[in-house]
């Protein structure tokens, strides 16, 4: 008989990934790296060095006076009076022609000496100072510098009012207009813009007083003192003045900040996230005893107290840092300020590259470096999980609080686990019953699905038949071919040696002249499932 001259033996359990012969070990697989989410989070919305405007505003809320604002910020510094009485504030710098008007009668004095008075209007001029002097007279070349002042009305330059004189100047035929202002009139401008005027009165002086301390320990010298934007502060002239403002300029009136008896730089920011920075933590140079960090518990009112989370895959944030390629982590250095340092990024060939804190925070458009950096990175097993056995997914979470694992059902996304955050990363098991999809998510971030393939779970019988090789399928497949596939010893090629259908126990029987040889059974891919392949099964003659 034939079962008398054939001997089976059995060896190792393969599954094939597709329908070639090339067979995907199974077992505990190797985990394939995937697209990692990175999930930034943090506190604050500025350079952390100084006075919280916000922290400011809660002190006021308290009742504490502005001097005692000033005294926990700046620890160590005294008020004092201002050595100065006018600064000079670039309002235009680099054009080809500006246009000065007043609504009322005023005058410009030419760089002879000469005063020209001006009827009220506009008044247009390039680098030469040609200009009409007279209603309807001729452009007259002016000897330069220019400089306007005011009758009863202000001056104004693009549609905006200033107090103060105009000097106008050229150079490399361009035009620079600077507002030579008196310091208070120019704390007008300034306190408004830098803080809402409907704030507490105590908070509204502490910023006069900051703001004043500011502009006169940061003249530049030279043409002008102070720029108008956020390279000094913001100077909105008249048209940013408010009551509260002023009255809060005028109540501190000529008060600066003094250390050793010399005016000191206030550098200042909205929102701290709970305690302001050393300056050495986040500027170069030597420490700066008024310039440390300090709690501030009450700038909690502030929507930039805690911000995010954001997330970004690694495609985003290898282009938008300019990194050679994706990044599979980025882990953060921290300063004892709580800021971070730098940002290091991992490659997947194992390179890294460090970038300064601030780049990233200028690339992203953080708020603050004070911030956590989560990482979700979730992979997927190199193989098909059998039907009926644990795959693992490799998972790294950390950074962040807590994440789920997720896995997509009926076509939504259903929770199925929680992971805390871990040093390194983690096998997650996973029992899919079909093809399924997973991913990691922690609050609005989530990383990128991975989809795990299962392989229905096929095996011959214990023992052949003299006609032919029967077993079984797990789930219930009924219908489904299996396909008894005969292998070339010469070639190693996979060939066709009979058929059989799925019934409705599970099973198959493939009539067919067995032969020695080595066998499988494959059920194709469908209802679900990947391919599906038996371990090999080896016929010899006894």
């Amino acid at each position: 008989m034939l079962r008398s001259a054939l001997a089976l033996i059995l060896v190792s359990l393969s599954v094939a990934a597709a329908a070639g012969s090339a067979p995907l070990q199974q077992g505990p697989a190797a985990a394939q790296p995937g697209g990692a989410t990175f999930v930034v989070s943090g506190r604050g919305w500025g350079h952390g060095v100084g006075m919280s405007q916000w922290g400011a505003h809660g002190f006021a809320k308290r009742g504490a006076a502005y001097d005692e604002i000033l005294a926990h910020y700046y620890p160590g510094t005294q008020l004092g009076p201002a050595p100065v009485a006018k600064v000079r504030v670039l309002l235009a710098e680099g054009a080809k022609t500006l246009a000065v008007e007043a609504d009322a009668p005023f005058q410009v004095k030419d760089g002879a000496g000469v005063v020209h008075p001006l009827e009220p209007g506009s008044y247009a001029f390039g680098p030469g100072f040609r200009l009409t002097l007279a209603m309807g007279g001729e452009p007259q070349q002016l000897p330069g510098p220019l400089l306007f002042t005011r009758g009863v009305l202000p001056l104004e330059l693009k549609g905006r009012s200033y107090r103060g004189s105009f000097e106008v100047s050229a150079a490399n035929g361009r035009l620079r207009l600077v507002n030579v202002v008196a310091l208070e009139a120019y704390l007008y401008g300034v306190v408004p813009d830098e803080m809402p005027d409907d704030w507490p009165i105590e908070a509204l002086k502490a910023q006069a007083v900051v703001a004043r301390s500011y502009a006169l320990a940061n003249r530049r010298g030279g043409d002008f003192d102070l720029y108008a934007d956020v390279r000094s502060q913001v100077y909105g002239g008249l048209g940013a003045e408010s009551f509260t403002a002023t009255a809060a300029v005028d109540e501190t009136a000529a008060q600066v900040l003094t250390f050793n008896a010399k005016v000191v730089s206030t550098p200042y920011h909205s929102t701290s996230g709970g305690r302001t920075a050393n300056v050495t933590d986040v500027w170069a140079g030597r420490p700066v005893p008024y310039l440390v960090a300090v709690a501030d518990p009450y700038d909690n009112a502030s929507p930039h107290h805690r911000w995010g989370p954001f997330a970004y895959d690694g495609a985003t944030l290898a282009q938008k840092l300019g990194l050679p390629s994706v990044p599979l982590d980025l882990a953060v250095k921290r300063n004892p300020s709580r800021r971070v340092d730098t940002v290091t990024a991992t490659f997947a060939d194992g390179t890294t590259q460090v970038l300064p804190a601030q780049s990233l925070r200028a690339a992203l458009g953080l708020r603050s470096t004070w911030f956590d950096l989560g990482v979700l990175s979730l992979g997927k097993p190199s193989a098909p999980v059998l039907f009926g056995t644990k795959g693992s997914l490799p998972v790294v979470v950390r950074g962040i609080a807590v994440a789920s694992l997720e896995q997509k059902v009926d076509g939504a996304w259903k929770a199925i686990g929680t992971l805390k955050p871990a040093a390194s990363a983690l096998n997650v098991a996973i029992k899919p019953l079909v093809t399924s999809e997973y991913r990691l998510r922690a609050g609005t971030a989530a990383t990128p699905s991975v989809r795990v393939l299962v392989a229905p779970f096929v095996r011959f019988h214990p023992a052949p038949t003299p006609l032919g090789l029967g077993g079984v399928v797990k789930p219930l497949l009924p219908g489904a071919i299996v396909v008894i596939q005969r292998q070339d010893e010469a070639t190693g090629a996979w060939s066709e040696a009979a058929r059989s259908p799925v019934d409705a126990k599970g099973e198959f029987e493939a009539v067919f002249r067995l032969e020695p040889a080595t066998y499988r059974a494959r059920v194709a891919p469908g209802r679900g499932f990947a391919v599906g392949v038996s371990p090999v099964l080896k016929v010899v003659p006894a």
